[in-house]
């Protein structure tokens, strides 16, 4: 699996001061979306999440965001060295991803730019 870069995940009670700040750090606008009831502001290696506690919780328990040329090959990869898959794969507006669990607890996203027709 050829790991491509990584994205720090950051839940904010107030998006817009996030992203007026990590723009202005970045010199990098702001790309968008929402999910799930979450709003989502990606700017540079960093991912701004704001919404719902209940939504926020889950969010918060993965580590990371790990950018990956292909998502198949990244869940072949992770089942093999006995990651536990809890979610996906399945598209997003970027792409595809899936959640695993690693067997030291750690929780990672993975995901690909492929957008699926």
């Amino acid at each position: 699996m050829e790991i491509l870069g990584t994205t720090l995940r950051i839940c904010v009670d107030d998006l817009e001061a996030a992203v007026a700040f990590y723009e202005g750090l970045t010199s990098t606008p702001a790309l968008r979306f929402e999910r799930g009831g979450v709003s989502v502001a990606a700017i540079g290696c960093f991912l701004l999440m704001s919404g719902p506690e209940s939504e926020l919780e889950v969010l918060r328990k993965v580590s990371a965001t790990i950018a990956v040329k292909d998502v198949d090959e990244a869940n072949a990869a992770l089942a093999r060295a006995g990651a536990r898959i809890v979610a996906g794969p399945v598209p997003t507006p970027a792409g595809r991803n899936l959640i695993a669990l690693h067997p030291d607890g750690s929780v990672f996203e993975y995901a690909d730019r492929k957008i699926m027709a």
